[in-house]
């Protein structure tokens, strides 16, 4: 394989990762929280900081690498708009993503210690969750908006 088609299925996989763990782990939390099981939230949230570290962080780091290296290997300038426009995006991306991150974090913590002590969530869990929540929508809407431009991009 040459490098050309090795940096394009490291990018598309990198993609796929980014945009399916997001989702899976919306998901995830999203039916853990309305259980209302202190034990399931727990285990979820847990589950949820681990797939964010092992996927979307890898992909997080993978993704700008190897579409910068790609773009310049096809010979598309830098500073094109289809290309300005996936920076920007991504930039929104990643400012929804890492206070999600800590969020996550502390969420985690929050359940643990109500399932290790048999207590209920604290109300400062249902306050970061909202924002938790919430922020996923600018992340993976512009996720999805970077997908549009990397397929339409000759179009656009």
């Amino acid at each position: 394989m040459d490098l050309y088609l090795t940096l394009r299925l490291i990018h598309i996989l990198s993609a796929a990762v980014l945009l399916g763990t997001g989702l899976g782990i919306a998901f995830f939390m999203f039916m853990a929280e309305r259980s209302g099981d202190v034990r399931h939230i727990a285990v979820t949230t847990r589950h949820v900081v681990l797939a964010d570290a092992l996927f979307t962080a890898v992909a997080v780091v993978v993704q700008p690498i190897s579409g910068v290296w790609l773009a310049i290997i096809v010979g598309y300038p830098l500073m094109s708009g289809w290309l300005l426009a996936t920076y920007a995006l991504y930039a929104v991306a990643a400012a929804a993503w890492l206070p999600v991150v800590w969020i996550q974090m502390q969420l985690a913590h929050m359940a643990s210690d109500a399932a290790a002590s048999d207590a209920p969530l604290p109300p400062r869990f249902a306050q970061l969750y909202r924002i938790w929540f919430w922020l996923g929508w600018p992340g993976f809407m512009s996720v999805l908006a970077i997908f549009v431009l990397m397929v339409f991009r000759t179009a656009l």
